[in-house]
């Protein structure tokens, strides 16, 4: 990849060759060209001009990886059920297709009618982590679309974007027309339908951009100014019009909608291939380092049987052999004992395997080990408890004792399981050293335990992720850790691991700096984003394309100072960036648990009582209309 690259020329080819006569002469060209064709089982194409809505629904990483979105799939299922519109997808291509594209100036293209995205009415962008800004800039480019907002017309397709990252939308806001901000199955349905009424009136973008902020959850940035301090620091966010709204409530389903059943099975191998079923979402156990945990309350289940009956006629429409069941916390389930008694029935009727996550050390019990032990017996086993002391474990809210996780880990060895996977946190807020170094004798003590039940063939990993401060957490004030520290603290556990036969993996520091950067950033981060994908930034999530370079060059020709945006601490009543946006959870509970936090003081799992945290108070109408029993909240 070229050091900087021109934007591609939004002049069409001039050649009456089809789109797809020309990208077929350069997929011989290009590795596993499988990626770029469509033509799976379940794919939907309708007749171009039978619909009144042309949508492409974009995921900005590759093919292997996007195209077992549940997100994405779910949105496309949803749209392609209405007659008048036709939703297609859109990936981002890897290096040498991308090449290929720019050398022969050919746009990207969906995958369903071959159309370039510039003929789409709408894109709509998943953005599920920051590190795929880079990627989605790039996507826009090989669609031979302006960048920006601003110089984009009604011409073009109206770009909006959504996902985990958009809770704090201002790093991109420039070259985004609108932000679905919260759960967007509902929502992406009142975009097209107003897009529709727009199309129909023949309105002006600006028109346009006005009715969609009207659309709860939905964020039109354009029509929002921030202005800063001398210190950089926000002064206000001010709406142009005193009829929008201030702030941004996120978008909710008082139930969660029907499960996808129709998955696109590919033709070329893809990272998941398996029928995955969402059984809650939301989370109560308020982990204060969970971005996830806190802004997808309130918490939601999925009745016993419409799970069942999803993964069973899941399996009847792809063939797949492995189902998964999704969510945050699976073992705070309500009914998890009677559904693994039906995943067994299930593993027995269609030999399928059976993946589950993470599960909760707070809600283990013998019953439940015993259950599990049916569903995967020997296989592996993967436990989360972030830190290794009490007093840590206290402060991210993650109340477990040592002699608490270690029965658990003696539970888990003598119900046959030979392998554990431990996931730990380094870089949290009032970190020791000592904490660091616990980190590595617990994980040995967890061998001996195995060891001495299960014998020599006990495996034990250690996974070794690094703290990031996240938006709408009650650690959304505190500063990044230093690199210098980070790698102290590897060091610490590569010592104390030496020889012990535990199997540790960890990430790149910088990678998590460059996502602390841009997960807390403003809105001048933009030309940061930008000018790193002009300096040849892409594919930031993966560790052979990720190049800090680039984004240190950025931040200087830029003139930003990137230690502003992660290793500052935030004042407790500065304005922070995403302050506008309301993901439920109000601000002053959040203040309040940081500061119990400094206390080591915790709180347990909230279905048992309510602390007020704003969810009831902000969606209580939601609640009203709820099926009995599907909300969890107290």
């Amino acid at each position: 990849m070229a050091a900087a690259i021109k934007e591609l020329s939004n002049v069409p080819n001039s050649s009456q060759e089809t789109l797809w006569r020309r990208v077929e002469r350069i997929l011989p060209t290009v590795t596993k060209p499988g990626r770029y064709v469509g033509g799976e089982l379940n794919q939907v194409i309708k007749a171009w001009d039978s619909v009144r809505t042309h949508i492409a629904l974009v995921f900005p990483d590759i093919y292997d990886l996007g195209q077992s979105n549940l997100g994405l799939m779910l949105l496309y299922d949803i749209l392609n059920q209405r007659e008048d519109i036709a939703a297609e997808r859109a990936y981002s291509p890897w290096l040498d297709m991308e090449s290929a594209l720019r050398e022969n100036d050919i746009p990207l293209y969906s995958l369903e009618n071959k159309r370039a995205l510039a003929d789409f009415d709408i894109l709509g962008i998943s953005l599920p982590y920051e590190t795929l800004y880079t990627n989605f800039l790039n996507i826009l480019d090989l669609a031979h679309l302006p960048l920006r907002s601003a110089n984009r017309d009604e011409s073009h397709p109206l770009i909006i974007a959504g996902g985990q990252s958009v809770y704090n939308p201002e790093p991109v806001s420039p070259f985004v027309d609108a932000f679905v901000v919260g759960e967007g199955e509902e929502a992406i349905v009142d975009v097209v339908n107003t897009h529709q009424a727009w199309k129909t009136a023949g309105g002006s973008k600006q028109e346009l951009l006005a009715a969609l902020a009207k659309i709860p959850g939905v964020y039109v940035p354009s029509l929002y100014q921030m202005d800063f301090n001398a210190d950089g620091t926000i002064a206000a966010v001010t709406p142009e019009s005193p009829d929008l709204a201030l702030p941004i409530v996120k978008r909710i389903n008082a139930k969660l909608p029907p499960p996808l059943t129709r998955f696109l099975v590919p033709n070329v191998e893809v990272v998941q291939e398996r029928v995955s079923v969402e059984i809650m979402r939301g989370c109560t156990r308020g982990c204060r380092f969970c971005h996830a945990g806190m802004v997808n309350r309130p918490i939601r289940e999925r009745p016993l049987d419409e799970i069942l009956t999803a993964l069973k006629t899941g399996l009847d429409q792809t063939g797949y052999e492995e189902v998964s069941l999704l969510s945050l916390s699976s073992s705070d389930y309500s009914q998890i004992i009677p559904l693994i008694n039906g995943l067994r029935e299930l593993l027995q009727e269609r030999q399928v395997n059976i993946t589950l996550p993470s599960l909760r050390i707070e809600s283990f019990t013998e019953d439940l080990m015993d259950e599990l032990q049916s569903l995967t017996p020997g296989g592996g086993f993967t436990l989360a408890p972030e830190a290794g002391t009490e007093r840590m474990r206290a402060i991210i809210n993650k109340p477990i004792s040592d002699e608490a996780f270690m029965d658990t880990v003696r539970s888990v060895f003598k119900h046959g399981w030979k392998t554990i996977k431990l996931y730990f946190m380094i870089g949290h807020p009032q970190e020791t050293l000592e904490d660091v170094a616990a980190i590595a004798e617990l994980c040995k003590a967890v061998l001996y335990e195995g060891r001495q039940i299960a014998g020599g063939r006990t495996r034990v990993h250690a996974g070794i992720s690094t703290f990031i401060p996240k938006p709408h957490t009650p650690f959304q004030w505190v500063g990044f850790d230093s690199l210098e520290s980070i790698q102290q603290k590897l060091d610490i556990l590569h010592q104390g691991l030496h020889g012990a036969k535990v199997k540790m993996t960890w990430n790149d520091p910088e990678a998590s700096l460059l996502e602390s950067w841009l997960s807390r950033g403003d809105r001048r981060l933009s030309e940061v984003i930008l000018k790193a994908w002009q300096n040849g930034a892409r594919f930031d999530a993966w560790s052979d394309q990720f190049n800090m370079a680039h984004w240190r060059a950025a931040f200087t020709e830029v003139g930003l100072d990137p230690d502003f945006y992660s290793h500052r601490a935030r004042g407790l009543d500065e304005i922070l960036p995403w302050d506008h946006i309301n993901a439920g959870v109000k601000k002053s509970f959040l203040k309040t648990d940081y500061q119990w936090s400094l206390q080591g003081k915790t709180r347990p799992d909230c279905r048992g009582g309510c602390y007020g945290c704003g969810i009831l108070s902000a969606f209580n109408e939601l609640r009203l209309v709820a099926p009995d029993g599907g909300w969890k909240c107290p």
